[in-house]
């Protein structure tokens, strides 16, 4: 009898190390997908325990009061700053202006700036000044900067002093009517034209004039600022795929300038720049 005890014992244990290990195996070779990453950029929620309710549940990636549970928060903008670039990519970015109407706009087009090292960056070589302050803060901090001397660019820091992202471009969601009243005021030269849907964001400039973005947002943080934030968007991993592509208007920062570092939704009739080179090349 005891000898069968003994027997039994060593069974169970050897069963359970090689439960342990299948588990172990199939961690390991089940497929990391990097375009599911970026498709699907909401981080999954950490099981915990079995439920003890039927409500809602808080996310600990997620802050703000009742009501607003799928606002982003600070863990969100904590990751290098072409993770989140690409991270952007289907968020919701929402505007709330003082008399409490809310625009909203999917994120459909941004642009990684890497830091010291990147010489397209405005923290290139590890300069830091008044203007660009917003970029060497903790992440989600918003850095706004004034192009041209009239118009705006809004950009988020990331992991890295003096790495952020662009926002480029969004696809209009709520408010169209006064983001194109917001965007006639604003812009200059042909006024009196009436704007199409998709002029209203397709530009880093445009989008900060639909939603009143100025430079009084700059050093705002994007996780708790009351005026602007950012929502957890509806795409799902099987969602369009995303193109990696040259940045726009950087020809001065030599071989960075070629370097594949903006992110945009293929098919998307909201980005402001198509590189159908680097379309073909990801299909190839």
């Amino acid at each position: 009898a005891v000898s069968t005890a003994l027997q039994m014992k060593k069974l169970r244990q050897s069963s359970g190390r090689t439960g342990q290990k299948k588990q172990q195996v199939d961690k390991a070779e089940r497929p990391q997908s990097p375009s599911y990453a970026a498709q699907a950029p909401c981080p999954k929620e950490p099981r915990l325990g079995p439920s003890t309710t039927m409500g809602p549940h808080r996310s600990i990636y997620f802050s703000g009061p009742k009501g607003h549970l799928t606002r982003l928060g600070s863990e969100f903008f904590d990751q290098p700053a072409v993770t989140l670039a690409q991270a952007f990519l289907g968020q919701v970015l929402v505007r709330r202006l003082p008399n409490g109407t809310e625009l909203r706009g999917r994120v459909v087009e941004t642009e990684a700036y890497l830091g010291p090292e990147d010489e397209a960056a405005h923290s290139r070589g590890g300069r830091q000044t008044p203007r660009n302050r917003g970029m060497f803060m903790k992440p989600g901090t918003l850095y706004v900067y004034i192009i041209y001397g009239m118009y705006f660019c809004m950009n988020i820091s990331s992991q890295g002093d003096g790495a952020c992202v662009l926002l480029r471009a969004l696809e209009p969601l709520e408010g169209l009517e006064t983001m194109r009243q917001l965007r006639s005021t604003l812009r200059k030269g042909t006024a009196s034209r009436v704007l199409k849907d998709r002029e209203l964001c397709s530009g880093p400039s445009k989008l900060c004039q639909a939603l009143a973005i100025d430079k009084s947002f700059d050093q705002r943080d994007l996780a708790q600022d009351e005026a602007i934030w950012l929502e957890c968007g509806p795409l799902e991993p099987s969602g369009p795929a995303v193109v990696a592509a040259a940045r726009v208007g950087i020809g001065y920062a030599g071989e960075w300038a070629r370097k594949p570092l903006r992110f945009y939704v293929r098919g998307s009739p909201w980005v402001s720049v198509v590189d159908r080179v680097a379309e073909q090349d990801a299909q190839a």
